[in-house]
């Protein structure tokens, strides 16, 4: 089985900021694979929703803890090295231009408080970690830090479009 962790933070006023990124990429993931309803796991402190994919049983996890907190979810999941080896954690990040992404396994947090409190959680850094880029760049590709919290509706259609290939990256590991 694979587990698919999109971080973010719970709550209304953070639902489309740009923190909520790896939340908005699975629950993209899983409409586009027909993955049944989201269900609420007291023991797991998230919810949840179990399909296939192919052959592949898929669990997909959106933590309902704060991200810096998401290890209490993936810590009751992944207990043991071998399922750490199958565990998928998205999450956004600002030191890459929007639309970009990149899929490591077995490096560090990158100072990402929610990929941290995972790793601990985990007791491992052999996880596979999505990371996707949600900073403004020019159009030389520089990027451009965002100087505050910012609602990322707005940039939407250029989200979709990268959930789109994101999604047949997953699809394919």
């Amino acid at each position: 089985m694979f587990y698919i962790i999109g971080l973010g933070n719970p709550g209304e006023e953070y639902k489309n900021s740009r923190h909520n990124t790896g939340v908005l990429s699975v629950l993209h993931f899983a409409k586009k694979n027909d993955m049944k309803i989201f269900n609420a796991d007291k023991k797991i402190r998230a919810i949840v929703s179990i399909g296939k994919i192919g052959k592949e049983k898929i669990m997909l996890i959106l933590p309902q803890t704060f991200m810096n907190k998401s290890g209490l979810s993936a810590g009751v999941i992944v207990t043991s090295r071998k399922k750490a080896e199958n565990l998928i954690v998205v999450y956004d990040d600002l030191d890459m231009p929007l639309g970009k992404f990149k899929i490591s396994f077995g490096r560090g947090s990158g100072g990402h408080k929610g990929v941290e409190s995972v790793a601990r959680a985990v007791k491992t850094k052999d996880f596979i970690r999505v990371r996707v880029g949600i900073a403004p760049s020019t159009p030389s590709g520089k990027i451009k830090k965002p100087k505050g919290e910012k609602d990322i509706k707005k940039k939407l259609i250029y989200l979709k479009r990268f959930l789109r290939i994101l999604q047949r990256r997953l699809s394919s590991l």
